[in-house]
């Protein structure tokens, strides 16, 4: 059966230390002032009564991913594991896509072309873990193959309550939110 990749984000343990942005930038040399993942914190409540949650977040590699079709020179595909890539060389950089995504999880790179997360397909295509999950340090990531049972993601969405970012949109996202 062939992979469907997908990562789960544990909001319980995420502590935005932003090692995975660091991570991210140094494998995929991303430049200064550009982000293939970041960290979101959000607040919610009304004092006394607050509750803080903090994710790390980056392309959701979608199986209905919006910047695929949006995409006018066919840059933006899906590729191995559901991954959604974009090829640099048919990239014209007419951001059609970043105007798609319902994540904004894409940038214009200082070259032109768009860039994101890739899952570090590259890593995984060799056995590896993507760089972020890797090196988080409260193993708050994980990935792994929705396609089988016994992978991390498999499991831990079948033993947590979870939840996926936007959705409404329709893109069918696969980063999950355990909680």
């Amino acid at each position: 059966m062939t992979p469907r990749y997908a990562m789960t984000v544990d909001t319980r343990r995420c502590v935005g230390c932003s090692a995975c942005v660091l991570a991210c930038k140094a494998e995929n040399r991303v430049p200064q002032g550009a982000y293939r993942d970041w960290i979101v914190t959000e607040t919610r409540g009304v004092f006394p009564t607050l509750t803080q949650e903090i994710r790390s977040e980056r392309c959701n590699h979608c199986r209905s991913a919006p910047c695929v079709s949006a995409c006018p020179t066919g840059a933006s595909h899906y590729a191995a594991g559901g991954t959604v890539l974009v090829e640099h060389g048919k990239c014209t950089g007419c951001k059609a896509c970043m105007a798609a995504c319902p994540y904004d999880a894409r940038y214009v790179h200082e070259e032109g072309y768009v860039d994101k997360c890739t899952f570090c397909l590259h890593r995984i295509l060799k056995g590896q873990l993507p760089a972020c999950v890797e090196n988080c340090p409260t193993r708050a990531l994980a990935f792994g193959d929705l396609n089988d049972p016994d992978s991390p993601v498999s499991r831990l969405l079948r033993g947590r309550k979870h939840k996926v970012s936007k959705p409404e949109s329709g893109a069918h996202p696969n980063v999950f939110f355990l909680f």
